[in-house]
């Protein structure tokens, strides 16, 4: 069982930045990989990046790559997300979620969900 738990999201000026935190419970964080997501008011929720359990390998939407860098630190059982030149585009909530040894980019297949934070980016 994984809890996980977001924090850093808030209200930020376009050309901003902003970084999330997700913090796991449990001893095996090491043992899952890592994802964002962000689902937007009336729209499905996106893949946003995701990390492997080592941190070795991450992988972006096009739609953030480049601005957008997701970091983990297995000591502290905690996943990040820094967020750059943020747009109003990506104003949204963002989840962090857990899945046990690889991560996708659908969200379907992850088992474990953070309660998500809200980021909003004024134009």
């Amino acid at each position: 069982q994984v809890q996980l738990v977001e924090s850093g999201g808030g209200l930020v000026q376009a050309g901003g930045s902003l970084r999330l935190s997700c913090e796991a419970s449990g001893r095996t964080f090491s043992s899952y990989a890592m994802g964002w997501f962000r689902q937007a008011l009336g729209k499905e929720r996106e893949f946003v990046a995701k990390i492997s359990k080592s941190g070795a390998s991450t992988y972006y939407a096009d739609s953030v790559k480049g601005r957008f860098t997701v970091s983990r630190d297995n000591a502290k059982n905690t996943v990040y997300l820094q967020m750059n030149s943020l747009q109003p585009d990506d104003t949204a909530v963002y989840y962090c979620a857990a899945r046990w040894v690889l991560a996708t980019t659908t969200p379907n297949d992850y088992g474990y969900w953070g309660q998500g934070t809200q980021v909003t980016v004024s134009s």
